[in-house]
């Protein structure tokens, strides 16, 4: 290469393609080596500077693998007991300013096992918060565990032969089942795997955000837990996309534009009608 040449790029000032967003902090996260809650953190993040919604979001984090999620955000945080979430942010929500923006963020342990009762009412009043809750089929911080939504002959710590499906009943599809509901706005289910899934995941995450002050909103996003799961990185990947993605479809359940018949509201008129003749 001429000198000419190396002088004329050195002219050129460097422009700027890629930046961390200011909402992350700058500690490490906790999180085991191929987690995808780490991925999660970052499209939150991103989403709430590109909203401009800093000062005016408050997230809530309960028991689990995210119960530290509070140092890892540039917004006010609240913890709650386990399962307790959604009932937590449902009190921020009723009593913060109305253009506040509250979400919670949830494993599979925490919301569809100790606080099932807690998301299926908050989604049943239609609460304007959203939920962000983390599938990865294992109870993951309390040491792999067998959780709610663990995959039929599925091996944990709790279930070392297998789930069985006679005795445990299969797992719980937490978008299905609250799709079956009139109120909440948004439902839908994203993967943390691969380059595409990740970039509809915030796309989603974006919308349920979008769309709170409208209603309860709800994102389910598959992640991986090698440790939990005792594969590497890598397999974790393939094995959520073979073994997860088949039960759990990637589908957006609800939106403004695509909603259920059996979310019309229903007002009876509460009379005893009259006898046939």
């Amino acid at each position: 290469m001429s000198d000419d040449t190396t002088n004329a790029q050195a002219d050129v000032p460097m422009q700027l393609v890629f930046e961390r967003t200011k909402i992350l902090t700058d500690t490490y996260f906790h999180y085991c080596p191929g987690c995808t809650h780490g991925t999660a953190h970052r499209l939150i993040a991103e989403i709430i500077e590109e909203m401009g919604i800093q000062d005016r979001t408050v997230g809530v984090s309960p028991v689990g693998c995210s119960v530290l999620a509070h140092a890892y955000f540039h917004v006010d945080f609240q913890e709650a007991s386990h399962g307790r979430a959604p009932a937590v942010a449902t009190g921020m929500r009723r009593t913060l300013p109305p253009d506040r923006y509250v979400f919670t963020y949830q494993g599979d342990g925490d919301l569809a096992s100790i606080g099932m009762a807690e998301i299926v009412h908050a989604a049943n009043r239609g609460e304007k918060i959203t939920v962000v809750f983390i599938n990865n089929a294992i109870y993951g911080m309390t040491g792999g565990q067998m959780a709610p939504t663990t995959l039929p002959g599925m091996r944990t710590t709790t279930s070392p032969y297998g789930r069985d499906t006679a005795l445990c009943g299969h797992p719980i599809r937490m978008c299905e089942l609250l799709d079956t509901l009139v109120e909440p706005r948004f439902i839908a289910r994203g993967a943390l795997t691969g380059a595409k899934n990740i970039n509809k995941a915030k796309k989603l995450l974006r919308q349920a955000f979008e769309l709170q002050h409208e209603g309860f909103t709800f994102v389910e996003l598959l992640s991986t837990c090698p440790t939990g799961w005792g594969l590497t990185p890598d397999a974790s990947q393939a094995w959520l996309e073979h073994n997860m993605m088949p039960f759990f479809q990637l589908k957006t359940f609800r939106e403004p534009g695509n909603m259920p018949e059996h979310t019309a509201p229903y007002h009876p008129d509460l009379q005893v009608p009259p006898k046939k003749p």
